[in-house]
């Protein structure tokens, strides 16, 4: 194998990976996008949660907030 070859095969190697890194990329950027997503409906749940304990239903006391476990 001469260098010529090596040389061919280090390149075809290094644009092989550049493009798995790029794929790699916008699958992780699609993931926090999803992450962010599911965050806010979090948010907007324990927000109703919090409302509804704070108006009770009318068959007895509940707690005003939920307690929090670190």
């Amino acid at each position: 194998m001469g260098i010529t070859d090596k040389m061919w095969d280090a390149i075809t190697t290094v644009i092989r990976m550049n493009d798995k890194v790029e794929r790699m990329s916008a699958t992780m950027r699609d993931q926090q996008q999803r992450i962010e997503g599911l965050t806010e409906r979090v948010i907007r749940l324990e927000t109703a949660l919090e409302i509804a304990l704070a108006h009770g239903n009318g068959a007895g006391r509940l707690p005003r907030r939920l307690s929090r476990k670190d």
